[in-house]
């Protein structure tokens, strides 16, 4: 069998963004969209900016699709001001060994990244990861046709592939959110969905439903894998040929 095309995540799944970078980006975004609406002559108070994140975020997949479409935001302004979040060594968690991780898998490996370039080459970069991964493709590499299509797009998705020349029987995701695992695994990826850095609340940019306690998280049908840490990965890798 030929070497798979590993597909991974960035934030909450190869580290835990929970723990402090979400709560940071998560108020700059509220900060942001709160000067945006009032802005356009609309209430800018917390349910106000609430009800954009959400219901954007549900529409759209992502809350900055829903800014751009609706109050002409500049992508590259939303990202820059979103992530000025200050020192990130303060501010991160994660585990030993990734890198050692990433050796012992076999085949080509892709960061993933709904998030942006400048915040993700210094998050992999801090994590000493940066040399493990042969591409880096961050929320502004993900256009087609001219358009923004960040995950869950599977138009992305398919131009990705194609670009990389690995078909989808070949590539594995390896995610923390499931509607990326879902659409992902629609084209016929493998998929493997990451658990321990899933907390009760709202990530950031990633409003919705209160998250059950980890003991009762159960693995959907289109999730191929269901692991705690990316650390199993290697003795699941039977599971995913």
């Amino acid at each position: 069998m030929r070497a798979p095309v590993w597909l991974f995540d960035l934030d909450n799944t190869l580290h835990d963004a929970s723990y402090a970078i979400f709560p940071a980006i998560s108020a700059n975004m509220n900060l942001y969209i709160a000067r945006v609406l009032a802005q356009h002559g609309l209430p800018a108070h917390q349910a106000a900016v609430d009800a954009a994140r959400l219901g954007y975020w549900k529409r759209y997949g992502a809350t900055l699709l829903g800014m751009m479409r609706h109050h002409k935001v500049r992508a590259a302004d939303f990202l820059r001001e979103t992530h000025e979040i200050g020192p990130l060594d303060r501010l991160m968690r994660a585990e030993r060994g990734l890198a050692r991780l990433l050796r012992r898998l076999p085949g080509r490996k892709i960061l993933l990244t709904n998030a942006p370039t400048r915040y993700s080459s210094e998050i992999v970069r801090r994590l000493k990861l940066h040399h493990h991964f042969a591409h880096h493709v961050a929320i502004e590499h993900m256009q087609v046709h001219g358009q923004l299509r960040p995950k869950p797009s599977k138009l992305m998705l398919r131009r990705l592939l194609r670009r990389h020349k690995a078909s989808p029987g070949r590539c594995i995701l390896v995610e923390d959110t499931l509607a990326n695992l879902k659409s992902a695994s629609q084209l016929g990826l493998r998929t493997v969905w990451v658990t321990q850095y899933l907390r009760m609340g709202e990530p950031a940019g990633k409003p919705g439903p209160r998250l059950p306690a980890r003991r009762t998280l159960r693995r959907p049908g289109y999730v191929d894998v269901k692991v705690k840490s990316v650390r199993q990965l290697p003795a699941r890798l039977h599971r995913l040929r």
